[in-house]
């Protein structure tokens, strides 16, 4: 009985074996992702700096526009929900704290009688909410891993579509924001529509003076209303690069915890193997033991039996 439970134990360490070994390569490539996915975040930074520095002096200096992406609603019908999640799963409480998130904002947008949108980016997100047959509206995968500029142009283009024509009255992106490799959070911020010149002149750090200094063909209004659809595009890049750094990271940290915990089991059965071998060999002893007494004991009793050849005379 303890040698069958013996080759179960032994089954099951070489199986927990082969699990560690799969974690562990997924928690370096996770690891190697990362990075990149650090790099290219922070690459993009300066683009995304030096057009928002642009649209903030040009509306300093007191260039106005009607662009559609500018237009606040007078009663919000329709709130669009943008929705950055991963396609794949193994990445700890990564994608059910995003979608969690998502859910609330589509719930606040019916108890403020309004409908809702959702753009989905990512099969998670996508596969959660068809699931409890919410409705979905856009849907994109293939692009959460390793997102490109067009991708987000892409995505930006429906959104934005949408918002001009109506279709919807206010958009919220729900992305995952990257800290460090230890520390991310969810964050929901107002996509559309964009704030009006008049408040990106006073509250944001455009100086008026720096707008002199250039010569705007046709005219600063023609840039300005040229720039905001690649606003849009910036921000919408940059939530997916910092949410693929994230998805990387949380994956990362959720195969360590893997391999951990394999290497934890992996000691606790070798120590039951281990006592179920010593039970084992207990029990041969035992029994061998006990054997060779009850041939000791068979010995003297057939000895004290025997009559003296002398005697019987």
């Amino acid at each position: 009985m303890a040698g069958g439970r013996e080759r179960v134990l032994r089954r099951r360490i070489t199986s927990v074996q082969k699990t560690k070994k799969i974690t562990r390569a997924m928690e370096l490539i996770a690891a190697t992702r990362v990075m990149k996915a650090q790099q290219r975040a922070r690459a993009s930074a300066p683009y995304s700096r030096q057009i928002t520095q642009v649209i903030e002096n040009l509306a300093a200096a007191g260039t106005e526009v009607d662009h559609p992406l500018l237009r606040e609603a007078e009663k919000v019908e329709r709130v669009g929900v943008v929705l950055i999640t991963s396609d794949r799963g193994l990445a700890g409480p990564y994608n059910s704290a995003i979608i969690r998130a998502a859910e609330r904002q589509v719930q606040n947008a019916r108890a403020e009688g309004a409908d809702y949108a959702l753009i989905i980016i990512g099969k998670k997100g996508r596969d959660y909410f068809r699931f409890r047959n919410y409705r979905i509206d856009s849907f994109t995968e293939g692009i959460s891993d390793n997102p490109t500029y067009e991708d987000a142009k892409a995505v930006a283009g429906t959104v934005a579509q949408l918002f001009e024509s109506g279709e919807i009255d206010r958009v919220e992106l729900v992305y995952t924001e990257f800290i460090t490799i230890g520390s991310q959070k969810v964050v929901v911020r107002r996509f559309l529509p964009l704030e009006s010149t008049e408040t990106m002149a006073a509250e944001g750090h455009g100086e008026a003076g720096a707008v002199a200094s250039f010569e705007f063909e046709p005219s600063p209004e023609a840039v300005l209303e040229a720039l905001l659809p690649r606003y849009v595009e910036a921000r919408l890049f940059g939530a997916l690069l910092e949410s693929a750094a994230s998805e990387h990271a949380s994956r990362q940290r959720a195969m360590k915890a893997a391999t951990d915990n394999a290497e934890d089991m992996i000691l606790k059965l070798s120590r039951e193997m281990n006592q179920a071998r010593q039970d084992a060999i207990t029990t041969e002893i035992m029994e061998i033991v006990g054997g060779a007494e009850a041939l000791g004991s068979g010995d003297d009793e057939t000895t004290e039996t025997q009559v003296p050849v002398g005697a019987q005379n």
